[in-house]
């Protein structure tokens, strides 16, 4: 297939777009950023804006798959074994981009975030299931993905609900030879 080639300027108007959002996210909720805030700080007109997003909504979601997918740094998982270092580390990135998040306005919009993280990880464990376990059912590995993308989130949601009293790798290894072996593998 075909890679398609994106004009650099489309990039990088795209880019000072969502870092005008993100900017702006620091200093104000959600609800108060408005399209015309958002090109005025990326000093650009409300056409390019609409040119690059649909919304402010479309634009929220975007730049937080964006800053997920720079946290998971999803290309080395691609090639990853589905194991317990790779679980620690993908747990490691959803608590500090949960982290990162904290220190921004968010309120809100955490059924999106919640939304992206488990549609990324599913994304990630399926491909890493599908690389190990290739001859066997899709809808399974499919299902199994997805029942790891929840518990992972949710893992992540208690770990940051329960205070950070412990680091998230210390958090997390306790439960990690349930997922790698199953439940009746205990």
């Amino acid at each position: 297939m075909k890679e398609v080639k994106v004009d650099p300027r489309i990039r990088r108007t795209r880019k000072l777009i969502m870092d005008a959002f993100i900017e702006l996210s620091s200093q104000k909720e959600f609800k108060d950023i408005t399209v015309k805030d958002i090109t005025a700080e990326a000093m650009i007109n409300r056409a390019t804006f609409y040119y690059h997003f649909e919304d402010i909504y479309e634009l929220l979601d975007k730049s937080l798959s964006e800053v997920l997918l720079v946290n998971l740094d999803c290309e080395t998982y691609k090639s990853s074994e589905l194991n317990e270092e790779v679980v620690c580390s993908i747990f490691k990135a959803i608590t500090d981009f949960q982290m990162s998040l904290s220190t921004r306005c968010h309120r809100g919009y955490e059924d999106t975030i919640a939304r992206i993280i488990r549609e990324q990880l599913e994304i990630i464990f399926y491909q890493m299931l599908l690389k190990q376990r290739a001859n066997e059912d899709m809808q399974a590995l499919k299902l199994t993905a997805l029942m790891l993308s929840w518990g992972i989130y949710g893992a992540s949601v208690e770990w940051k609900r329960s205070g950070e009293k412990v680091e998230p790798e210390t958090y997390i290894k306790s439960v990690i030879p349930y997922i790698m072996s199953g439940i009746s593998g205990m």
